[in-house]
């Protein structure tokens, strides 16, 4: 598996009395994509969310257990140094309403760089990283919302890849794209790889196969609760899963 990036230990996630996950550990490894799969309301999202403290943003949620990045445990981090080092990309590409430039250049302004030239290596670097320079080269100071929904996602993920994240999450990334949008998705999670661990929770069995080095299948008990049925190399999970629970959903008996 070779370096491990994130990690879980004996985690569980808790909305007021609700058990959203209970008792997940696993290792995910740097450079490397990991597909979480299962059927909807088993925690897949609650459990990516985790990775950047999304979930903190919830009131009345709370959780057991320990969560690494590098073997630092993220609650003892900053959490805007873990945002950055922990990029999100959403299900719906969300545009900020600037231009193309405005959006790729937010994180970093943020972050307090504000030297123009800088900004607008970063912002080209970040693009050519997404597959969307080409396009958009000369067109910058337009709209982010005059671009198709495929472009948009690729903005997106421009837009994350400018604070040099280490990880990015992707929720359901190519969902709400068109068939050849989803591809050319596909095509850059597998480029980005080279230099970012990505983990990507995806409804689409076909496009995990795809895409992903590992899978990570989760299901509900009986009260909804998410639970880690089964983790290990895509290949083995698809072709010889050790569970019948993951043979049944990856058939299409259920879910």
């Amino acid at each position: 598996m070779g370096q491990i990036k994130l990690e879980m230990v004996h985690y569980s996630l808790y909305y007021g009395n609700f058990c959203a996950l209970r008792d997940i550990s696993i290792q995910i490894p740097a450079r490397q994509v990991t597909a979480i799969i299962g059927p909807s309301g088993c925690g897949k999202s609650s459990f990516l969310r985790t990775f950047n403290r999304m979930n903190d943003l919830i009131s009345n949620a709370r959780v057991e257990g320990r969560v690494f990045l590098d073997g630092q445990d993220i609650w003892e981090m900053d959490v805007v140094e873990l945002r950055r080092r922990v990029g999100m990309v959403f299900q719906k590409p969300n545009p900020f309403p600037k231009s193309i430039f405005d959006n790729v250049a937010y994180g970093p302004r943020a972050h307090g760089l504000r030297d123009r030239s800088r900004l607008e290596e970063i912002v080209e670097q970040s693009l050519r990283r997404a597959a969307l320079w080409d396009e958009v080269k000369d067109d910058l100071n337009k709209s982010a919302l005059t671009l198709s929904g495929g472009q948009q996602q690729r903005l997106c993920i421009a837009r994350a890849l400018a604070v040099e994240p280490e990880v990015i999450l992707m929720d359901e990334p190519a969902s709400a794209l068109d068939p050849i949008a989803t591809l050319r998705i596909e095509a850059l999670i597998r480029e980005l790889r080279e230099n970012y661990t990505i983990v990507i929770v995806t409804h689409n069995m076909q496009q995990a196969a795809r895409v992903s080095d590992y899978t990570a299948f989760f299901f509900t008990d009986e009260s909804r609760t998410g639970m880690l049925i089964e983790y290990g190399e895509t290949k083995q999970i698809f072709t010889s899963p050790r569970d019948r629970r993951t043979e049944d959903y990856i058939t299409g008996r259920f879910g």
